[in-house]
């Protein structure tokens, strides 16, 4: 009859059976209202889940937890006395009196108060300092709905910030589409344009060149010497990932166009493009060259492996911005000092 007594059990609680030295930790399942019956069972499904993987990897310690199973299922035959001890920290879990309003002497319920770790598991300590609302943010992804870009259809965008080393703050954001499978990610700057624009160059020279990362912002252009390339600002949008995945990008870029060699290229371009794809391959693996980041908004940025300490391969060099670059970033019509109209004389 015991093992038929209700249970409340909630999610911080934990359930222990001193004899066989078992316990279900706090938060390791749901909140579920079962039996003493129940829970033995639940237990003995969860042991049991992945006993065929264990047979064929370690026979040793699934024969152990075979062993434990059977013990487990003897309890419900209550062939010898057993304790359980059924613990919540908030207070919320309960064990039936079937013998209510009596007492019950087989039933011991304790009262205690709560330690600092167990109101801290419950989100109940408050520290005394108050938490800057931009320390939240980057703790936590949030989310918001929008639609896809490829078919419309709902979705749903994260969006996290992150902050780089040596660097500032970006915003992270990726949408997925349930709908089509369509995916994609851009990154924002988490800052203000910069007093002045960068340039970055880096000496490739090794393979492990490619593993440095890369943030690219949407103003910045990206320069190969070498192979006489240029990509103009705004193409790929803004990108946070490493030099071999950018390049990876610029690969896609110009192999994905019908234009360059699709359908509709030409022969004679043809050709060159794919001598330019093999050349950006070996940059990828053995070719020296030089890499060029040219951002006028200064918010682009390339991992200095020895930060920080100087990088010989890297170099940043900030200059001030042309009128045209300004222009282009709408700077010059940009009024933040001195904008409000002055108030009419006599008002």
């Amino acid at each position: 009859q015991d093992m038929n007594r209700e249970v409340v059990k909630t999610d911080c609680a934990s359930a222990r059976i001193p004899e066989l030295d078992f316990e279900i930790p706090a938060f390791s399942q749901k909140g579920v209202l079962t039996t003493i019956e129940g829970i033995i069972d639940r237990a003995v499904a969860g042991l049991e889940q992945d006993q065929p993987t264990r047979r064929a990897t370690d026979k040793e310690v699934a024969r152990k937890i075979d062993e434990f199973i059977g013990k487990l299922r003897q309890l419900k035959e209550v062939n010898s006395p057993f304790t359980f001890i059924l613990d919540d920290p908030s207070g919320n879990s309960f064990v039936e009196n079937p013998h209510a309003p009596q007492r019950d002497e087989a039933l011991v319920v304790t009262h205690y108060r709560r330690s600092p770790q167990q109101c801290a598991l419950l989100g109940l300590e408050v520290d005394a300092k108050p938490l800057d609302a931009t320390e939240d943010l980057r703790d936590e992804v949030l989310q918001f709905n929008t639609n896809c870009p490829e078919c419309n259809a709902p979705a749903s965008t994260n969006m996290k910030l992150v902050q780089i080393p040596h660097f500032k703050e970006v915003i992270i954001m990726a949408t997925n589409c349930d709908s089509c499978g369509h995916r994609t990610n851009e990154v924002k700057s988490g800052g203000a344009i910069e007093p002045h624009g960068t340039r970055i160059t880096l000496r490739i020279t090794d393979p492990s060149d490619m593993t440095r990362d890369i943030l690219k912002s949407e103003t910045c252009s990206v320069e190969i010497p070498e192979l006489e390339f240029e990509l103009g600002m705004g193409a790929l949008g803004g990108k946070f990932t490493t030099l071999e995945g950018l390049l990876k990008d610029i690969r896609d870029l110009v192999e994905k166009n019908p234009f360059t060699l699709g359908d509709s290229s030409m022969p004679s371009r043809t050709g060159k493009l794919q001598e330019f794809i093999g050349k950006l391959q070996d940059v990828k693996g053995k070719a020296q060259a030089h890499f060029i980041m040219d951002d006028p908004a200064g918010n682009s940025y390339l991992q200095n492996v020895y930060a920080p300490e100087e990088d010989p391969e890297l170099s940043v060099q900030r200059y001030e911005r042309t009128f045209e670059q300004n222009e282009e970033l709408g700077l010059n019509d940009m009024k933040t000092e001195g904008y409000e109209p002055e108030t009419a004389p006599g008002r």
